[in-house]
């Protein structure tokens, strides 16, 4: 089947054809398109500490069925990945995991940085896809608030050629802002508090980091216009900057906490509709880099709870290759665009050798998506009752087919 992929050279040659898997299964290509096993370099699957909301094997099944074959974990769980024990401790438990899943899925583990873990991380730099940042808190209890030891992070990265995922809040901004609105219990609040300001400010700082010891800077989850013409004009400095956001971001605005609730509460915030479609404009010419799930499952009854004590976060990576798929149809965004954004970015910025893996996903059928479709173990997602297209059918991996039937 590899050898399928590599003549057919263009996305749209890879379509309308029938294939043998090997074993007399003969898949019809008419409605399929085929993609490389894809990439999602930022997912929070809970392990360890937090299993009741996710853990390998249903996380893998997930990534699966959303077309992915790689998936990048973060460090925030419980006890935090800022130690080289931790990191040992937390391979034997997902290897542990996968097996259970029966999927063959590939990872790579990100490893947090903190204000007195700096030596930690010189003991796993071979070990690591990268350090992770929170310039702002969010889930867990990593922070990287001041600028001195953002420098020493940075120094390190740079000697040992480590890129650095980071993400990019102002925690003082958000604080005071917090203080600020510490009585009010509407949603819509929540993008007021993580304020444009707070995201701004912190990229910026990254920005100039990233000149100083010139170290790959992979700024994730933007969500708004200013932080698109911050990262434009430095990738046109040739300041080595990534540019990463997420589906919840091209579909979901500010304008619907009332609808959603706690469902829509998210690190950074939902925004406007003008920074959506810039955001769009963005991924379009080539600022925006990779679209990642970001997928943070938390469960319905901590979902439901009011807007202070309400989690942020939500599970998207079963929705992500569904959501911009239905996009390409609809005249948004071209399939090979797609395939350097869910793909070929991540792969390059990342140094990861080329996937033997193939993904194929229906693009002619359109499905109602409803929670008992979803692997994932929390079983809700905020596009939920969304009729689209694009689910991925089929996964061909380690030389076996896996078949995800919608």
């Amino acid at each position: 089947m590899t050898k399928i992929l590599n003549v057919l050279t263009t996305l749209e040659e890879r379509r309308d054809f029938n294939l043998n898997d090997g074993n007399n299964q003969i898949i019809d290509g008419s409605k399929l398109v085929v993609f490389p096993g894809l990439i999602d370099p930022h997912v929070h699957f809970r392990v360890p500490g937090m299993e009741y909301k996710e853990d390998w094997i249903t996380g893998s099944r997930a990534a699966f069925n959303g077309g992915y074959t790689t998936v990048f974990d973060m460090p925030n769980t419980k006890p935090a990945t800022t130690t080289y024990e931790r990191l040992q401790e937390k391979t034997i438990l997902i290897n542990k995991q996968i097996v259970q899943s029966e999927l063959p899925l590939n990872y790579r583990l990100f490893f947090g940085a903190d204000k007195n873990n700096f030596q930690e991380i010189v003991r796993v730099k071979d070990q690591i896809a990268g350090i992770k940042i929170f310039m702002g808190a969010s889930t867990g209890d990593l922070l990287m608030d001041d600028e001195s030891s953002m420098h020493a992070v940075y120094a390190i990265a740079k000697a040992f050629n480590l890129p650095i995922a980071l993400h990019a809040e102002d925690e003082q901004i958000i604080r005071s802002n917090t203080e600020k609105y510490k009585n009010e219990t509407d949603f819509k609040y929540h993008s007021i508090i993580r304020s444009e300001a707070a995201a701004v400010t912190a990229v910026q700082l990254v920005i100039k980091l990233a000149k100083i010891y010139n170290v790959k800077s992979y700024i994730l989850h933007l969500s708004t216009k200013a932080e698109i013409d911050l990262i434009r004009a430095a990738k046109n400095e040739n300041i080595p900057v990534y540019a990463e956001t997420c589906a919840h971001y091209l579909f979901l605005d500010n304008s619907m906490y009332n609808k959603l609730s706690g469902l829509a509460k998210m690190n950074p915030p939902l925004r406007s509709h003008e920074d959506q479609n810039y955001l769009w404009e963005a991924i379009n010419d080539g600022t925006i880099d990779i679209i990642a799930s970001d997928h943070a499952p938390h469960t319905l009854s901590e979902k439901e709870q009011h807007l202070c004590k309400c989690p942020s976060g939500i599970p998207g990576i079963e929705t992500t290759v569904p959501l911009m798929l239905t996009a390409y149809k609809q005249g948004r965004v071209s399939l090979e665009r797609l395939e350097s954004l869910l793909y070929t970015n991540a792969k390059d910025l990342f140094n990861l050798p080329s996937s033997h893996n193939l993904v194929f996903a229906n693009i002619e059928d359109y499905y109602l998506l409803t929670n008992d479709r979803l692997y994932t173990k929390v079983k809700w997602s905020p596009f939920s009752g969304m009729n689209l297209t694009g689910y991925p059918e089929y996964i061909f991996a380690n030389n076996k087919l896996f078949l995800f039937k919608k």
